[in-house]
């Protein structure tokens, strides 16, 4: 095993179940759209509990629409989510032929399997302990979705569970280029999954005022940058990539997306919920990752920003770019996911990164829908309107993803 900082690191694969699309093509094709995933929730618990937030962007595709039944009993959703995206990444692939023990899986999740703890509490409650499901602890563990990938797809070089908030996902993914680069594996299936829509979880968001209650108008809930915005919208699914070192891919025919070039990984040490004021801690990430990957601020052509849609979040991040590129800030070309997809929280980083690298991939940046009024304390070049073309040539791009904690984390893509 020997170690190499300088491996070129690309994707070959992509998974994605989200709340736009069952696939990635799906949800690239809704994405460009500029369709909002955002809807009513028709769960019988919204009104039993009276929750002041009736919408979520919830899944597209039904897991028991696409998964065996034993699947769905023994996993829970989170699992579920991540499954469903892996095998579609690896088969994307072209589901490469590689030594077990140098196959390594990396899948974050943001608060793991939530349903079946709160499910499997109340069985206790109401039941009693020999009606809770045997299962429940291998269900509820926060790496359940990283063992379920690892042992579907039989990766022994490490099966890793990042768990940093809304970065995990993205967190995910840098762990997967240190595992590479550091000798441990040739290929890493990494990502991040989350299955939240829960009455607790939405109670709790919106105890903190975190959620947009735009009640009658889901689809227009989740706003970044605009000064109407209230909030994020709760999103769930999950998004796969496969990385491999530049060698073993190309010696196998594969075909390349993009190079996952570097991670820039700071922590605020600030507050538990809220950013860093001036985005310092979010500033060095973005610099961390620019410098790693051999770039410089001009190189930069693209930035997909966390932009949940929270009033003091935004701003944060918007100072954050600010102290990183200086006066470049407000030209760079932006765009906000989130304004579709919800925010996924565990998987959004995961989400976004596949954005940014088909953005990189297909020369094309996606819209940021509902931004009626930018936020004049936010000038940046956000893409509304119609899709942004790329030009030709090498190009470079961030995607930014920051996690309740103080976690931030910013991954550089760059075109092959």
């Amino acid at each position: 095993m020997t170690s190499n900082s300088d491996t070129r690191v690309v994707v070959t694969g992509l998974g994605v179940t989200s709340p736009v699309g069952g696939t990635t093509t799906e949800t690239w094709d809704a994405i460009l759209a500029g369709r909002s995933g955002a809807r009513p929730m028709d769960f019988d618990w919204v009104t039993k509990y009276d929750l002041p937030v009736t919408f979520a962007a919830t899944i597209h595709t039904k897991p028991q629409d696409v998964l065996a039944k034993v699947e769905t009993r023994r996993l829970d959703p989170s699992s579920q989510y991540a499954l469903i995206a892996a095998r579609e990444a690896w088969a994307d692939a072209g589901s490469p032929e590689v030594d077990p023990e140098r196959l390594g899986a990396a899948v974050g999740s943001g608060i793991g399997g939530v349903w079946t703890l709160l499910d499997q509490w109340d069985n206790l409650r109401e039941k009693g302990p020999r009606r809770v499901y045997p299962l429940s602890v291998p269900m509820l563990m926060p790496n359940g979705p990283a063992a379920t990938v690892s042992l579907e797809l039989g990766a022994r070089a490490g099966s890793h569970a990042t768990v940093s908030a809304c970065a995990s996902g993205a967190e995910s993914m840098g762990y997967a280029i240190d595992m590479i680069r550091s000798g441990r594996a040739d290929v890493v299936v990494a990502g991040g999954t989350e299955a939240a829509v829960h009455p607790l979880p939405i109670a709790g968001f919106a105890a903190m005022q975190a959620l947009s209650t735009r009640n009658d108008e889901p689809e227009k809930a989740s706003r970044p940058y605009d000064v109407d915005r209230d909030g994020f919208v709760l999103g769930e699914g999950a998004a796969i990539i496969v990385l491999e070192s530049e060698e073993f891919a190309k010696a196998r025919g594969a075909r390349i997306y993009a190079e996952l070039a570097s991670v820039g990984i700071s922590a605020d040490a600030h507050h538990i919920t809220a950013p860093e004021p001036k985005g310092s801690g979010a500033a060095r990430a973005m610099r961390y990752a620019i410098e790693r990957a051999g770039l410089s601020l001009g190189d930069i052509g693209h930035i997909n920003v966390h932009a949940t849609s929270t009033p003091v979040g935004d701003v944060a991040e918007y100072k954050a770019i600010k102290a990183a590129f200086g006066e470049l800030a407000d030209s760079i070309p932006v765009t906000a996911p989130k304004s579709m997809t919800g925010h996924l929280l565990g998987a959004a980083g995961a989400l976004e990164a596949v954005v940014t690298i088909l953005s990189i991939y297909h020369r094309t940046v996606p819209v940021t829908i509902n931004l009626d009024h930018q936020d004049p304390e936010i000038p940046l070049n956000v893409v509304t309107g119609e899709p942004l073309s790329l030009p030709d040539g090498d190009i470079a791009a961030l995607n930014n993803s920051f996690g309740f904690g103080g976690h931030n984390v910013a991954l550089a893509i760059t075109s092959v």
